[in-house]
């Protein structure tokens, strides 16, 4: 009965994150996505799971400093949004956040995909729409063995208009550091540093501290390159973690191999002249699915200690013009 249970919430989630990644964009947008994980709340008390949340929308990360979110999403019709589920678990344990990048749908902003690259750019939620079916199955089979699990959910639509955001110009994530555009087709990793900063500044997503944050992201076609349509690219900073994320891959089928962790090699890949750093690399031979990820662990917290795990699923997220529920 057990084993049913969990194919059954597995399929359940496989099938959510199918759906997302397969709506037409027109419908699909971050309102709705938001929506989505209402619906996930609801299903979930329906089962007896006690899930608070919580969403900041619009100008409102603005003004609470998720400049990254904010500057990619603000010109699009339907506002970006910080979506947090959190589920509490009646146990002695650790905590974990599962971070998605929800973009609904990504023209490439000012940096306009063309020649066709536009085209499929509906599937870049593939991210957090794992995340959220991942987050629905764990809750609906009791958490495992941990204390709290937490769903934050970057969403946003990628648009172009007179407000959008360009390059040359300088936004603040909610890390605190500074970040010079110079491209804004590499929109993720702007929209992700807002949440796993949020996940790991204390005080901010739980009284308790967070020890393990997984992102998920279609971030880079780089993946393709370094590791197929088939397997996804992780990079981790603990190796146990790592080992995990490997083995539960073969088990599931959700296939991942290990790409390159070391932030001192990558970090001078995003100097910039006039703030913290610049949000796309200068050497684009350099392992830039390894770079993207770490743009984005430099703004988990400075204090944080925990594990961190980033998973580019860029290629096996989608196959034939589906999605596949990967992650």
């Amino acid at each position: 009965a057990a084993t049913l249970a969990a194919a059954s919430a597995a399929a359940d989630a496989v099938r959510l994150a199918q759906r997302i990644v397969d709506a037409p964009p027109n419908e699909m947008i971050p309102s709705q996505l938001v929506a989505e994980a209402d619906a996930v709340k609801e299903r979930l008390a329906a089962k007896g799971v006690a899930v608070t949340g919580s969403t900041i929308t619009g100008e409102a990360l603005r003004d609470g400093g998720y400049g990254g979110l904010w500057g990619v999403g603000k010109c699009a019709e339907s506002p970006p949004a910080l979506v947090v589920l959190t589920a509490t678990f009646d146990r002695e344990g650790r905590s974990a956040a599962l971070v998605g990048k929800g973009i609904c749908f990504d023209t490439g902003g000012l940096s306009l995909k063309v020649g066709g690259g536009m085209v499929g750019m509906k599937s870049d939620l593939g991210g957090a729409a794992a995340c959220l079916g991942a987050f629905e199955a764990a809750c609906a089979l009791g958490g495992g063995d941990l204390s709290e699990l937490h769903c934050v959910l970057c969403v946003a639509e990628n648009a172009i208009g007179s407000d959008a955001l360009r390059c040359d110009d300088i936004i603040r994530f909610f890390s605190g550091l500074t970040c010079e555009i110079n491209n804004t087709d590499a929109e993720g990793r702007l929209v992700l540093a807002d949440g796993v900063s949020h996940a790991t500044t204390p005080g901010v997503l739980s009284s308790k501290p967070v020890d393990v944050v997984v992102d998920m992201a279609t971030l880079t076609g780089a993946q393709m390159v370094a590791t197929g349509k088939n397997f996804a690219g992780i990079i981790c900073n603990s190796d146990a973690l790592e080992r995990a994320a490997v083995l539960a891959g073969r088990r599931t089928g959700d296939l991942v191999h290990a790409l390159p962790f070391a932030p001192e090699l990558f970090r001078s890949e995003f100097e910039s002249k006039v703030a913290d750093t610049k949000n796309s690399v200068k050497d684009r031979m350099n392992a830039q699915t390894s770079c993207a990820a770490n743009f984005i662990y430099e703004n988990l917290h400075e204090d944080w200690e925990g594990e961190w795990l980033h998973v580019d699923l860029a290629g096996p997220s989608t196959a034939d013009e589906r999605g596949t529920g990967f992650g």
